[in-house]
C-alpha cells in the first residue's frame, strides 16, 4: 500500500525555493507512484498562484495533468481579494476541516 502524503505549500514570495521543492516532490510522487498525494496551498504562496508566478504555475498545471487539481484556501483568497484568479488553476475551498479530515484519515502532512 503507497503511503498517504498531504503536501501543504504555504511558502511565499519570501521563500519560493521552498514552495517549488514541495511542488516538485508532489508532481514527482504521482508521476512515479510513491505517494497518494493531496495537495493543498494555504498562506503566502497563494499570492504568488494569483500574480501567475510561471515556475509555480507550471508545476502547478504538471501536477493538475498527473492527479487532478490541488486546492487553495478560501478564506485567504477571499481576504485578498482573489477567489477567481485561483479559482482558473485550483480548487478555492475552506482547507481547515479538509487538512484535519486528511490527517485523521491517515495522511501525514509534508509542509513547505
Amino acid at each position: 500500500m503507497k503511503p498517504k502524503i498531504l503536501v501543504i505549500i504555504s511558502s511565499g514570495s519570501e521563500a519560493k525555493e521552498k514552495a517549488l521543492t514541495g511542488l516538485m516532490y508532489a508532481v514527482n510522487a504521482v508521476k512515479n507512484g510513491w505517494a497518494e498525494i493531496k495537495l493543498v496551498f494555504f498562506g503566502p504562496v497563494e499570492d504568488l498562484i494569483a500574480e501567475r508566478d510561471k515556475e509555480i504555475v507550471e508545476m502547478i498545471e504538471k501536477f493538475s495533468q498527473l492527479s487532478g487539481k490541488a486546492m487553495a484556501c478560501r478564506r485567504i483568497a477571499e481576504n485578498r481579494g482573489y477567489v477567481e484568479k485561483l479559482e482558473e488553476k485550483v480548487e478555492v475551498v475552506y482547507v481547515g476541516s479538509i487538512i484535519s479530515s486528511l490527517v485523521a484519515e491517515g495522511y501525514t502532512p509534508l509542509v513547505f
